[in-house]
């Protein structure tokens, strides 16, 4: 996928005075040090950015690949709510918007945008890049300087949809199942909480999923139930994303590579149950000569599935698969 004309615009128009070797070089510190201060952010509230060219960098490195995980899980959140159209967005750890734009892009006839961000020069970006945005919601958004550790920082108001991406994993691990629990008070219909991809990322999501569950909210996805995770302690549950890369990214980034491909784990969550699927592809489907093997969580737990070319609509079903895919009848 590419980011939407309004928000590609916005960005390059952000970062056209910028110089590529100082952004590529603060880039790789930037991401070094979310790298090796990961488990420090468990017990701190420390940022991770502490310059405006860290902002920058963030918005030339990370913003693009982010916005293409939360735009996949919350395209997943339409599949399963067909015709729900929400009216009011809380993006929680806003950063520059991201969430926002990925909602806003699914959603264009948003009408309600509210962001809480605690890093100023942030906000400054954010509402910078807003200004291009087709979304009038976006354009006319409300920003609030706000520390997500500190329960005085979020309001009481609630929202159709509340969204917490990459925020869960850089706040003290004290405080993550009161943060959870108060968003899902002020979700009026559905709560999004996206992480990165890797082993600690799904955990934080397997959790908050597990303390959502416990107060009757329903799994919208990826989940095709409400049933603890199936997934063994020592494996995870997560999906990819690929994303264009624009010639400036690739610079920033020093790859060749045309795209990327973002690794993210995710869990939405709602009052209101979607139309029911039988299954989810979670693994790359191998896909051989003969035959197709699957990796699917079902209603009844984790399953393998393998599909062979005699059983013809089956596997030209199965062919079409990728990891990720929802299954809506039994193979």
């Amino acid at each position: 996928m590419q980011l939407p004309a309004d928000l590609s615009a916005a960005l390059e128009e952000r970062l056209a005075t910028q110089n590529v070797r100082s952004l590529a070089s603060v880039s790789g510190e930037l991401s070094q040090r979310y790298r090796s201060g990961h488990a420090r952010s468990q017990q701190s509230s420390e940022t991770f950015l502490h310059s405006q060219n860290d902002v920058l960098a963030y918005a030339a490195y990370r913003l693009p690949a982010t916005f293409a995980a939360i735009y996949a899980a919350l395209a997943e959140v339409q599949t399963r709510r067909s015709g729900w159209q929400p009216r009011s967005l809380l993006d929680i750890g806003a950063g520059p918007g991201t969430a926002a734009w990925a909602a806003a892009t699914i959603w264009p006839e948003l009408e309600q945008a509210t962001l809480l961000e605690r890093d100023a020069r942030m906000m400054a970006l954010g509402k910078d890049l807003a200004r291009h945005a087709a979304c009038s919601a976006l354009r006319h958004a409300r920003w609030l300087r706000a520390d997500l550790t500190m329960s005085s920082g979020l309001e009481n108001s609630r929202y159709d949809l509340v969204i917490m991406a990459y925020v869960l994993g850089e706040i003290p691990a004290m405080t993550q199942e009161e943060l959870v629990e108060r968003l899902w008070q002020q979700t009026a219909d559905t709560l999004l909480i996206v992480e990165p991809g890797t082993p600690r990322g799904f955990a934080l999501v397997r959790a908050a999923r597990e303390r959502l569950l416990a107060v009757n909210a329903q799994t919208l996805a990826p989940c095709p139930h409400n049933q603890p995770c199936p997934m063994p302690q020592n494996d995870w549950c997560h999906f990819a994303q690929r994303v264009s890369r624009t010639r400036l990214q690739r610079s920033v980034k020093g790859g060749t590579l045309s795209y990327e491909d973002e690794k993210f784990a995710y869990a939405a969550m709602s009052r209101a149950d979607g139309l029911p699927i039988q299954a989810r592809v979670i693994r790359h489907p191998q896909k051989r000569s003969g035959h197709v093997r699957l990796d699917l969580c079902t209603p009844t737990g984790l399953k393998q599935a393998v599909v062979a070319r005699s059983a013809k609509e089956r596997y030209h079903m199965a062919q079409d698969l990728e990891w990720g895919s929802t299954l809506n009848e039994p193979l």
